[in-house]
């Protein structure tokens, strides 16, 4: 019986742009995920007020949705993103880390269907949310 949080985990953490970004995984679950990014100034997108830019955000997003689906009871093998749309409602708070929780909610053969949402310490009050169609390839 192949585990696939484990696969997931090791997954998630291999990826380049993961690591750069300094992505930690610190939840897996049945089709659920939590990731968090940690602010640096290298992902600053406007120096003069030190907001961590959107691509890392929407990076750190569409990572935690993908990692959701692979643990997914049945989840693919693999997954690839189909589409990801993306609600940014405000500015992430300079100097905060970013935590992004991600549910697959539905599955077909095809295609997984997840939602996330990105909070920094104000959690009631979200950085962004996303929904994102995911492929379903081939079982581990």
């Amino acid at each position: 019986m192949v585990d696939k949080t484990l696969l997931a985990r090791q997954f998630i953490e291999a990826i380049p742009h993961a690591q750069e970004l300094g992505m930690r995984l610190t939840e897996l679950g049945e089709g659920s995920a939590e990731i968090v990014m940690p602010y640096d100034e290298k992902l600053i997108g406007d120096p003069e007020t030190g907001v961590i830019h959107g691509g890392a955000v929407s990076a750190l997003m569409d990572t935690c949705c993908g990692a959701a689906v692979m643990c997914h009871p049945s989840g693919p093998g693999g997954t690839a993103t189909i589409d990801l749309r993306i609600d940014y409602m405000r500015a992430a708070t300079p100097g905060q880390r970013i935590l992004t929780r991600a549910t697959c909610h539905h599955m077909t053969r095809n295609v997984a269907f997840v939602r996330a949402t990105a909070m920094d310490e104000d959690e009631a009050n979200p950085v962004a949310t996303a929904v994102g169609a995911f492929t379903v390839e081939s079982k581990f």
